[in-house]
């Protein structure tokens, strides 16, 4: 059964392993060396620590599998992450209705999510869900010692059908 609650102060760790795992399999088009690896592990327990407030967690049968976070509870997610032990089971998608419904709970308009260029999978999941690519960037990452393109994907929440044809005036 997929449960979604919001994050416990006392399950960081295990909210930073799930991000970091995943993390891990997104980056795998691109590399990295141990001491990225060792950053991103310390950036997901600093940000899990500091967050967790801002954290929504999914749960297959009891096991926190994947969680989700509006870091400055806007329109943007920041954070999408399910272990990739628990892939295609239904909880990503469970997980990203409870995302929306919460922002257009707060009556914002749009949501949106970045991603790198390569990480298709991610990219195809939220295509899937009703997403379209934006914009399109290439930043140079220091940590990777190269350039980066990363994709803009976002999605409007507010249903545009008033009933009326063409503009509304």
């Amino acid at each position: 059964m997929i449960h979604i609650r919001n994050a416990h102060e006392g399950e960081m760790e295990i909210l930073a392993n799930i991000g970091l795992r995943s993390w891990q399999a997104a980056m795998g088009s691109i590399g990295g060396t141990d001491a990225l690896l060792e950053s991103a592990s310390e950036a997901f327990s600093n940000f899990t620590r500091g967050a967790w407030l801002t954290i929504t967690v999914v749960e297959l049968n009891g096991v926190v599998a994947g969680w989700a976070a509006r870091e400055a509870l806007d329109e943007n997610i920041s954070d999408f992450w399910i272990d990739p032990d628990h892939l295609r089971q239904g909880l990503g998608s469970a997980l990203l209705a409870q995302i929306e419904k919460d922002v257009r709970e707060q009556g914002l308009e749009k949501i949106a999510v970045q991603t790198h260029a390569e990480n298709s999978n991610a990219i195809e999941f939220f295509k899937a869900h009703g997403y379209a690519i934006h914009w399109l960037s290439v930043d140079y990452s220091p940590k990777l010692d190269r350039d980066v393109p990363t994709v803009g994907l976002s999605k409007a929440l507010l249903d545009s059908d008033d009933g009326t044809y063409g503009a509304g005036l």
